[in-house]
C-alpha cells in the first residue's frame, strides 16, 4: 500500500510542477511584451500609472495593457495601489527593488531578456522536431523581428575587463604593457567583449570576428556609437580559417565554444593565430565535472538551452562533434589537446554561470 501511495504522490507532484511550469512560461510570454513594448521602462523612468497612462506612454492599446497590468499585479511583478477601485482608476508602480531585473539592460541583474530568448526559441520548435527525426539540423532563426537578445551586454560591460581579466595577472599585464597588444575575440556576436576590453584597456587593439553577418554589423554599430571604431574592428570570418592572421597576444572565445560544430579545428586555428608568449581564455558554461540527475537549477538551464538551442545549432555538418551546452571540463581538455594544446588551467574566478579556461600552448 505505502508503494502505491509514494506512486501516486510522485505522480500528483509531477502534474503540479507542470502545472507551475506552464504558469512560469506564460508569465515570460508577458515579460516578452513587456520589454519588447517598453512597459518597463515607461514605468521606471515615468512613474506609477493606470492602464490608460500607460497606454498612453506607450503608444499601446489600454484594454490589452490594462490585462498585463493586472496579471503583473497578480504576479507580484509590480505593485498596485488599491485592489479595490475600479479597473480603470487602479495605479499601478514598478518597484525600485525590479527595476535592476527588468528595466535596466545594463544592470548585470538584468533579466526581462529571458522572455525575449524563451519567445525566439518557441518559434523554431515546429523545425526542431523535425530535425529530431532527421538528426539535421533546424533553419537559422531570423534575425527580426526583435533581434538578438544582448543579455551579455552587462555581464561585459561589469565584470569582463574591470573584474576577470584583471583577476589574471599575466592576462592583465600584458594588456596594459608595451607594445600595445592585439587580442581577437572569436565568436563575438554583437561586440559587447571586444568593446568591453578596448575600453578598459586603452592601449589594446581588437579584432571580432563571428559567422553572424547581422550580429557583425550590429557590433560594428556598437563600437561606432562608443567611439572605438578606430581599435575595435569586426569581421565575418569562420573560426577555423583563422590561423591566417597570426600575431594576437590573446584570443578569447566566450560563451561559444559549445556552439561550434567543429571546435578542435577552432582551437587548431586559434592556437596559430598566437603570437610568442600569447594566450587562448575560453570562457563557457559553468557546469558539473560529471553527469548528475536529478541535477542542479542552473544545471537544468543549461540542459534546457542545450536541446532547444546549442546542440541543434551544431547539427548542421556532418562532422559535427554535436557538444551541446553542457561541456565539461573534460571535454574541453579533450579538444584542447587534440588541437595542439599541452593542457588548459582552471582559472580561480568565481561565477554563478561561467567558467574559466587559460590554454596552454
Amino acid at each position: 500500500m505505502g508503494t502505491t501511495d509514494e506512486s501516486e504522490d510522485r505522480t500528483q507532484a509531477l502534474a503540479d510542477r507542470l502545472l507551475r511550469d506552464a504558469g512560469a512560461a506564460l508569465e515570460l510570454y508577458t515579460i516578452y511584451l513587456g520589454e519588447r513594448l517598453g512597459l518597463y521602462r515607461a514605468l521606471a523612468e515615468q512613474g506609477p500609472a493606470t492602464s490608460t497612462e500607460l497606454a498612453d506612454r506607450t503608444g499601446t492599446a489600454e484594454r490589452y495593457v490594462r490585462e498585463w497590468l493586472e496579471h503583473h499585479a497578480a504576479s507580484g511583478l509590480v505593485d498596485v495601489d488599491d485592489t479595490g477601485a475600479e479597473p480603470g482608476v487602479r495605479r499601478y508602480t514598478l518597484p525600485p527593488e525590479h527595476v535592476p531585473v527588468l528595466a535596466d539592460p545594463d544592470d548585470v541583474r538584468y533579466q526581462a531578456h529571458q522572455g525575449v530568448e524563451i519567445t525566439r526559441a518557441g518559434r523554431r520548435l515546429p523545425d526542431l522536431a523535425d530535425a529530431f527525426r532527421t538528426g539535421g539540423a533546424p533553419p537559422p532563426l531570423a534575425w527580426e523581428p526583435e533581434g538578438r537578445a544582448e543579455w551579455n551586454r552587462p555581464l561585459f560591460m561589469n565584470l569582463l575587463a574591470k573584474d576577470w581579466l584583471p583577476a589574471i595577472p599575466e592576462i592583465d599585464g600584458r594588456l596594459r604593457a608595451d607594445p600595445p597588444a592585439r587580442l581577437a575575440d572569436v565568436a563575438c556576436g554583437t561586440g559587447w567583449a571586444a568593446i568591453a576590453i578596448a575600453q578598459s584597456y586603452p592601449r589594446v587593439s581588437v579584432d571580432g570576428f563571428d559567422l553572424d553577418e547581422d550580429a557583425v554589423a550590429a557590433a560594428r554599430d556598437h563600437a561606432e556609437e562608443a567611439g572605438l571604431a578606430d581599435r575595435v574592428n569586426f569581421a565575418v570570418a569562420d573560426a577555423a580559417a583563422l590561423s591566417k592572421t597570426p600575431g594576437y597576444d590573446l584570443v578569447t572565445i566566450i560563451e561559444a565554444l559549445h556552439d561550434m560544430s567543429r571546435p578542435v579545428e577552432a582551437l587548431r586555428g586559434v592556437r596559430q593565430m598566437l603570437a610568442e608568449g600569447g594566450t587562448v581564455l575560453v570562457v563557457d558554461e559553468l557546469v558539473e565535472d560529471e553527469f548528475t540527475a536529478p541535477a542542479s537549477d542552473i544545471e537544468r538551464y543549461h540542459y534546457g538551452w542545450s536541446v532547444l538551442s546549442c546542440l541543434p545549432d551544431a547539427m548542421g555538418d556532418p562532422q559535427t562533434a554535436a557538444t551541446g551546452a553542457v561541456m565539461r571540463p573534460s571535454v574541453l581538455r579533450r579538444y584542447a589537446t587534440e588541437a595542439g594544446f599541452r593542457d588548459l588551467e582552471v582559472l580561480p574566478i568565481r561565477n554563478d554561470y561561467l567558467r574559466f579556461y587559460r590554454l596552454i600552448p
